[in-house]
């Protein structure tokens, strides 16, 4: 089954991939490789979630928020490729909370990402992962999730 047909069966929509917040590239292919810049949770030009989890931004939001990062970086990777076809392995996904004093669990907050990847890729989107707690987060973001894919 193609990416695009199990994006629309799991009724899943690629946005417009979001313009960078900075004087940065927002992913770059190199070789078989393309690292996609830290993504923020925009839907459309409104992030989804802000403040740190849990007390600002509830954990189910802050997952929902990591969801929306992997349809914005895979809109990133459509754009280089053309298709999501060609990616053969989600190879690294590195994720930021911004994260209340004494909250530990942003493994939970990065299931959202992890979890969604496996159920578009399959095999190919088990991934190596690091889920970090921060203070801050541009704009404020709740979340921001940085990607490796290996393409063909």
């Amino acid at each position: 089954m193609s990416v695009e047909a199990r994006l629309k069966e799991l009724d899943l929509i690629l946005p417009e991939p979001p313009a960078p917040v900075a004087a940065y590239l927002p992913a770059v292919r190199t070789g078989n490789l393309i690292q996609v810049s830290g993504q923020l949770p925009f839907a459309g030009k409104t992030l989804m979630a802000q403040g740190p989890v849990p007390t600002k931004t509830p954990v189910d939001v802050a997952q929902s928020a990591a969801r929306q990062c992997v349809l914005n970086a895979l809109a990133h990777v459509n754009r280089l490729l053309g298709s999501l076809d060609h990616v053969t392995r989600v190879v690294r996904v590195g994720v930021f909370v911004q994260s209340a004093d004494g909250f530990s669990d942003q493994p939970i907050v990065a299931n959202g990402a992890s979890e969604l990847l496996v159920q578009i890729f399959g095999d190919i989107g088990k991934h190596a992962r690091a889920a970090v707690g921060v203070n801050a987060l541009p704009l404020d973001a709740s979340v921001e999730i940085e990607f490796t894919f290996e393409v063909n």
